[in-house]
């Protein structure tokens, strides 16, 4: 689907949608417990629906009910498959990563697949441990084959690649039957999202120890309890928001935990600090998915904004490096890309033009937001990747005053 957009300021209220990466872990917390939890306030986007599909391959169950699920759990993975099961990822990394170890502590592992870029992404950590185990693994025709048990002991990963790698382990062990150890080699990055996974698995009553010193995750065998609790919303989709609102538009944002666990909920600083001029450098090893709305605030400011720390960014549904620096570039931004890292010279104003979407939710959300300060209209294609994770994107936007036109 490709749409145009007509300049136009936005104003009103709204409130970002439930957040994604809280979803998931919840909903695998609730499918490994053992009995019956309702997780309200969730947003089927076709990450979670991807996240709920693997876990009813696992066996767990799930119903709506008013403002969300009503999810019966499995009590753990305590009996081998018959057979290999097969797990459609979609296109979401984090129900890939979550799930390779969740899939071993039953001692078969599983066969994982998915569409657009998910496949290509990197499991190196993965990888890495499994052959210091002898776990054998394949990656051929699209799909990759674990099979094999997870085992206690102790685990070592690099913390500067994915804190997803670190929450499929801190959900998994809780499920061996002994203690077990994970322990960053590195310094952490994205910590706030393990510290989002610690919250859940406290909710369900599993116990994690996180010593800084070490930067070690002691983790011992649990039964994981059933839970009643609300997703709140999501700081990363709220990010697009604020992004209008620097742009000028009058959008007054609700709903929002300010004490939350999201790392993202940074946005709020950094959109401060680029409201104003000057320049300015900002560090995105612990706010990755912030680069599209936070590069769209840079572009019409008065003065240079850096954003470093990006490498990583290199390996989403896009290389983002490149498709910011593009979707900026095509709209009439100043922008200069490099290896990890993109800088964004300010202009008074874009021009509008023709941006690809790259099958990526949020280059497209970041042009349509960037489409309020454009003289011209703005042709957005493949605007259906919203589906991604925000599917009411369009609705609202246009709930705004947006003007918006299916071509």
């Amino acid at each position: 689907m490709d749409v145009c957009i007509q300049p136009r300021r936005l104003s009103g209220t709204v409130t970002p949608p439930p957040s994604k990466s809280m979803a998931h872990r919840l909903v695998i917390a609730a499918a490994l417990a053992a009995g019956s939890s309702t997780v309200r306030h969730v947003d089927f986007s076709q990450d979670v629906e991807a996240t709920l599909r693997c876990m009813r391959t696992l066996g767990a169950r799930w119903e709506t009910v008013k403002d969300g699920l009503r999810i019966a759990g499995i009590g753990g993975i305590r009996q081998p498959f018959g057979e290999l099961p097969r797990f459609d990822c979609g296109e979401s990394g984090s129900t890939l990563r979550f799930l390779i170890p969740i899939s071993m502590t039953a001692g078969r592992g599983g066969i994982f697949t998915g569409r657009g870029r998910l496949m290509e992404r990197p499991q190196k950590p993965y990888f890495d441990l499994f052959d210091q185990r002898g776990i054998p693994y394949a990656r051929q025709e699209g799909a990759l084959t674990v099979e094999g048990r997870l085992t206690p002991g102790e685990y070592r990963l690099p913390g500067d690649v994915s804190s997803q790698f670190f929450t499929g382990l801190l959900m998994a062990m809780p499920l061996l039957e002994e203690p077990s150890t994970v322990i960053s080699a590195t310094a952490l990055e994205s910590a706030a999202y393990i510290t989002m996974t610690m919250g859940v698995l406290e909710r369900a009553f599993v116990p994690v120890r996180f010593t800084p010193g070490d930067r070690a995750f002691r983790i011992s065998p649990a039964i994981y309890h059933p839970f009643d609790v609300a997703v709140e919303a999501d700081w990363s989709q709220a990010g697009f928001w604020y992004a209008a609102q620097t742009l000028g538009s009058t959008v007054r944002i609700r709903g929002m935990e300010t004490g939350s666990f999201q790392g993202d909920r940074v946005v709020v600083t950094h959109a401060g600090a680029l409201s104003g001029a000057g320049n300015v450098t900002i560090d995105l090893s612990g706010c990755p998915d912030l680069l599209p709305p936070l590069a769209v605030m840079a572009a019409v400011r008065r003065g240079t904004t850096r954003f470093v720390g990006a490498a990583r960014l290199r390996l989403k549904e896009s290389d983002r490096l490149s498709t910011v620096h593009d979707m900026l570039s095509d709209l009439g931004g100043e922008v200069e890309e490099g290896a990890d890292s993109l800088t964004v010279h300010g202009v008074p104003t874009l021009s509008g033009g023709i941006v690809d979407g790259a099958n990526d939710h949020r280059i497209v959300m970041a042009a349509a937001i960037a489409a309020t300060r454009c003289k011209g209209p703005v042709i957005i294609q493949g605007a259906e990747a919203v589906k991604k994770s925000y599917p009411a994107f369009w609705r609202e936007y246009e709930a705004l005053g947006g003007d918006v036109r299916v071509l």
